[in-house]
């Protein structure tokens, strides 16, 4: 689903129908409304509608069956699971509310694998801003926010000051950029001395890197949200149905 404020109409739909469903009124066994029939009442297209119905068909909340229509299964066990993504978590959160500290902001070479998800060519620069973030009083993790210099003209991504919003509501703001979907990848790898010290850990313990590749509706990058764990002390956990 789209991280903008206001979701995309197939998305609205979704939830005014999961919402119908959840309070009965389209009980479990029972047919959904025709493709048709949910045009005329919600007042969308049917590109809308047939996304929609796709949605709640991949969540397991509807079973299409040949011949006769889509039929209501009601709300999957795995619809109360939210996973919270690392990358999404520090795009939409405010800065001000995670405590830390402003380590680096500048424009930097970017690495080779930063390069590949911002689409831009090796050893170009970037503008980077990483924060060391504490929880509990000790070093949790580093976070590194990448994005193209000329997106980072104009905002406060070079204050030394927590921002008080998420970088996605303050990009949107001053920039007008719209992020549509982020592409995750997540590897291993041993610490650098800077980021032993850093972190506070020990030299033999690897680091979970979760990179977050944010895109536009286009799937032109935009951003990539670099997210260093030690392996010690964070595990990563997802949730999602079985097809």
């Amino acid at each position: 689903m789209s991280l903008e404020s206001v979701p995309p109409k197939y998305a609205q739909l979704v939830q005014a129908l999961q919402r119908r469903i959840e309070a009965g009124t389209y009980p479990p066994g029972s047919m959904l409304p025709s493709e048709h029939q949910l045009i005329q009442e919600f007042g969308v297209s049917r590109p809308t509608v047939v996304a929609a119905l796709r949605v709640l068909r991949e969540q397991g909340w509807i079973e299409s069956q040949q011949g006769k229509g889509r039929f209501v299964r009601g709300r999957p066990a795995m619809a109360a699971v939210e996973p919270v993504r690392a990358g999404q978590a520090y795009l939409t959160s405010p800065e001000a509310g995670t405590p830390g500290e402003l380590v680096e902001a500048g424009a930097v070479p970017v690495p080779n694998r930063v390069a590949a998800l911002l689409d831009v060519p090796p050893k170009s620069k970037a503008f980077l801003r990483r924060r060391l973030i504490v929880r509990e009083g000790e070093p949790s993790e580093l976070v590194s926010l990448w994005l193209p210099l000329e997106l980072s003209e104009g905002t406060d991504l070079t204050s030394g000051e927590p921002l008080p919003q998420g970088i996605r509501q303050h990009l949107q703001s001053r920039k007008g950029v719209r992020f549509d979907h982020i592409v995750e990848q997540i590897t291993a790898r041993m610490p650098a001395a800077q980021e032993v010290k850093q972190l506070g850990m020990p030299k033999n313990v690897p680091l979970l890197a979760v990179f977050g590749a944010v895109r536009d509706a286009s799937g032109r990058p935009l951003v990539v949200v670099e997210v260093l764990l030690p392996a010690d002390r964070h595990e990563l956990e997802d949730a999602y149905p079985v097809a």
